[in-house]
């Protein structure tokens, strides 16, 4: 029983070293922690492609089991996946095309994997039909999110955020009456002879 505990370890191990989409640049990978939905993101990889557009690739891990919960109901009612391989969705990649002069993206492509990193579903934006067209969006409009993020490492320039408030002054603390109660001396009464 122990020799095929470890003979399945291993396997498990070749497979995942073997699938493409894990074979990223290591030095490209940047992690961006998680999203406000305590969603993990990271940066796969980033640069310009062949044509000479800069682009952007991304990952989500499903480290929230209700919007995990929900990605897995839409790929049922949208798409018609099965409960079974819906429900083995682990990480989803985005793919992202920035204009040249850094103002806006398009995303290009959505894929969902498994844990072993099959692709389950998954929609490339080509403008080839309606349904597949790009939709450019201005990044101002979602500064702080992970394609607002990702353009800087695509472009190799930082993205300028716009200006946040000013945060209001800390006001001094004060000091709070203790609320230890002391403990209690216990007397025992002494036992008459």
């Amino acid at each position: 029983m122990k020799k095929f505990a470890v003979l399945a370890l291993i396997l498990g191990l070749v497979a995942v070293m073997a699938v493409p989409s894990f074979a990223w640049d290591a030095a490209k990978q940047k992690s961006l922690g998680q999203d406000k939905n305590k969603m993990t993101w990271y940066i796969l990889d980033y640069g310009k492609d062949a044509n000479g557009v800069p682009f952007a690739v991304s990952r989500k891990y499903y480290t929230n089991t209700t919007i995990k919960n929900d990605t897995i109901e839409l790929l049922m009612s949208k798409f018609g996946l099965s409960p079974e391989k819906a429900g083995s969705l682990y990480f989803t990649e985005y793919g992202y095309e920035y204009s040249a002069d850094g103002k806006q993206f398009a995303q290009t492509y959505v894929r969902h994997y498994d844990m072993l990193g099959n692709e389950i579903h998954g929609t490339v934006y080509d403008d080839s039909t309606e349904d597949t067209k790009k939709s450019w969006i201005a990044l101002s409009a979602v500064a702080g999110s992970t394609p607002y993020k990702a353009a800087s490492y695509a472009l190799g320039k930082p993205v300028s955020a716009p200006k946040a408030a000013a945060a209001p002054a800390k006001k001094a603390a004060t000091k709070k009456a203790s609320t230890t109660v002391p403990a209690k001396r216990v007397v025992r009464a002494k036992k008459a002879n």
